[in-house]
């Protein structure tokens, strides 16, 4: 019988094709099973090497995501892959699939917004591919970084009694992917009902003011090449790091398995915007859930050796929400009311 994919999961499919592979070359430093490969050709600088593959109506839809949107997205979301080894982005490759029912208009407005991105980061567009395709669109994009060699920072290395620290706030991109969804189908409902063409023309635009940053959030998300700036200078190096693509909960449990380590962290310390919060009242939802396991947040989750808390304590835009504990202890979610839950990895995974 054959076995389906989604009992195994995005990473846990990774898992399962690749652990038979055996690295043969010794510019290899690291293959698969991080935020990016780290190969090293002799000199002072690790490269690093990622790739993701975007699906239109599996990662973005085109109803309400502007292509400019789109591009500056699809590269800020490979950039973030880098950052999250406290490296630095250097070039990226990208290849489209696309339908007939693209333009050239529409695809000169998904490079401004490549570029706009890539400007901001001082990323090259340095090559790619394009052919066609039957079901839309399809976005490819490889990025190159680099990092001082031996410094890039892995998801195992978390130790015991290690600090568990978050940038920004989580949640919002999420909450904002509830809204346009939930905005597109009042839209598509009225056109349903409507049986004129002055009924159609009557049809208003969704109204989105006091929303904005949750828009921003999910629509045109920063990936944070100045937290790892900043961390530089403040003469912190993280002790474990990766990008919260997929929700803080999934991406704390990979950094505790491949450290094997447990955790403790606090909802009351966890970062979440007041328009997170309305919008999670408003839609009658849980706000501790939508910040675990949202994602689309593409923060950087790290920790720390404790030695450095004073100085965590004073970085701007960065919480500490927890700490790693033995592996026997397992992994869990401290509650306001001291109550102790077990962490489960219920964010994104595009295979379900």
């Amino acid at each position: 019988m054959a076995t389906e994919i989604s009992t195994l999961g995005e990473f846990g499919l990774i898992k399962h094709l690749t652990k038979h592979i055996e690295l043969k070359n010794p510019e290899t430093k690291y293959g698969v099973g991080d935020d990016c490969a780290v190969l090293n050709y002799g000199d002072d600088k690790d490269i690093l090497v990622s790739t993701d593959l975007l699906m239109e109506g599996v990662h973005f839809d085109l109803t309400y995501l502007p292509m400019k949107h789109l591009g500056y997205k699809a590269a800020m979301v490979n950039f973030s892959d880098i950052y999250a080894m406290g490296g630095m982005p250097k070039q990226i490759t990208v290849s489209v699939a696309l339908s007939k029912r693209f333009s050239v208009e529409d695809m000169e407005e998904f490079y401004a917004g490549l570029q706009l991105a890539c400007d901001a980061h001082g990323v090259d567009i340095a090559g790619g591919d394009t052919t066609s395709s039957r079901t839309g669109f399809a976005i490819s994009i490889t990025v190159v970084g680099e990092v001082e060699k031996g410094k890039a920072i892995y998801r195992n290395g978390a130790k015991e009694t290690d600090l568990i620290c978050v940038s920004g706030d989580l949640g919002a991109a999420y909450m904002g992917f509830q809204l346009l969804e939930r905005e597109k189908e009042v839209y598509y409902k009225q056109i349903e009902t409507a049986k004129t063409d002055a009924e159609r023309m009557a049809i208003s635009q969704p109204d989105f003011s006091g929303r904005e940053y949750l828009l921003e959030r999910q629509m045109k998300p920063e990936a944070r090449r100045d937290i790892v700036l900043r961390l530089r200078e403040a003469g912190i190096r993280p002790t474990a790091m990766m990008d919260i693509s997929d929700g803080l909960s999934s991406e704390l449990l990979h950094i505790c398995t491949q450290s094997k380590c447990g955790c403790r962290i606090y909802e009351e310390r966890i970062p979440i915007d007041y328009q997170t919060a309305v919008m999670c009242e408003e839609m009658n939802m849980n706000l501790t859930t939508a910040a675990m396991n949202g994602g689309e947040d593409y923060e950087l989750l790290f920790t720390v050796p404790i030695a450095d808390h004073d100085k965590i304590e004073q970085m701007e835009d960065v919480k500490l929400i927890g700490h790693i504990t033995k592996q026997d202890l397992g992994c869990a979610l401290i509650t306001r009311d001291g109550a102790e839950f077990e962490l489960k990895a219920q964010g994104w995974n595009a295979l379900k």
